[in-house]
């Protein structure tokens, strides 16, 4: 071995070092963030009780976790998760979920590998990035990932009928907002660890309905509704006195 193999190699080894007792020192006094969703803590746990509006002007609501609890033996055992449906008088309903990570952050799934699980078929061509016009509890664009798929399903009389589905998702945790999942995951979770040592919780936010196709547009319009009116119920981002 040459002398500058040697000096590369002593060097090498020195920053795997250094990296290890970085790494350690990090983890030793990492502390976890505060969520961006309302919820109620539960003694002794990581886990909280996440806090979805019971109730929407228009709607009737019902609680679905109890009903999806099958989907907490898939996620890691410090993740919190709600489900919450709401219907209106004219059939249109829409599902609501929220799920914050703990301490692993493989609690959140990407739509793209759930859905087609369901037997959705993801229209890539018709995926985009949305807008939503919030009010409350300041003015701010609220961005969202828009997913439109479709589904045969069969009547009740046994004969097949198109079915488009309507996803609508975003991420938050208590500072940030937003709809791209690399982000999350590989700047600001590494970046708020590094500098401040803490571990944001991330939640995921997301909504369905389904409808004929032709019907997707006035659909998406309802659940931007929805949106304008549940979020600001639930999400504690923005901050009211986050433009000071």
């Amino acid at each position: 071995m040459s002398p500058l193999q040697k000096i590369l190699g002593g060097t090498l080894i020195a920053i795997m070092a250094l990296a290890a007792v970085f790494l350690s020192h990090q983890k030793a006094h990492e502390r976890m963030g505060k969520p961006g969703i309302k919820n109620l803590p539960i003694p002794g746990k990581i886990n909280c009780d996440l806090i979805l509006p019971a109730s929407l002007p228009g709607y009737l609501s019902e609680n679905l976790t109890n009903i999806e609890k099958t989907l907490g033996d898939f996620l890691p055992a410090d993740t919190s998760f709600q489900v919450r449906d709401y219907r209106a008088a004219d059939g249109f309903s829409v599902e609501l979920s929220v799920v914050l990570m703990g301490s692993d952050r493989t609690s959140i799934h990407r739509p793209e590998f759930c859905l087609p699980g369901q037997g959705w078929e993801i229209d890539n061509e018709l995926t985009s990035v949305q807008q939503i016009s919030m009010n409350a509890p300041l003015p701010y664009q609220l961005p969202v990932n828009r997913l439109i798929s479709t589904k045969e399903l069969e009547d009740a009389g046994g004969k097949s009928q198109t079915v488009r589905g309507i996803y609508v998702y975003w991420f938050v945790d208590g500072t940030h907002i937003t709809e791209k999942a690399w982000k999350w995951k590989v700047w600001y979770i590494p970046r708020d660890l590094m500098l401040n040592g803490v571990l944001e919780r991330w939640a995921y936010v997301s909504l369905f309905s389904s409808c004929f196709p032709g019907q997707e547009e006035a659909t998406f319009e309802r659940m931007k509704q929805v949106i304008t009116t549940a979020v600001p119920q639930f999400q504690l981002v923005p901050r009211a006195d986050s433009r000071n």
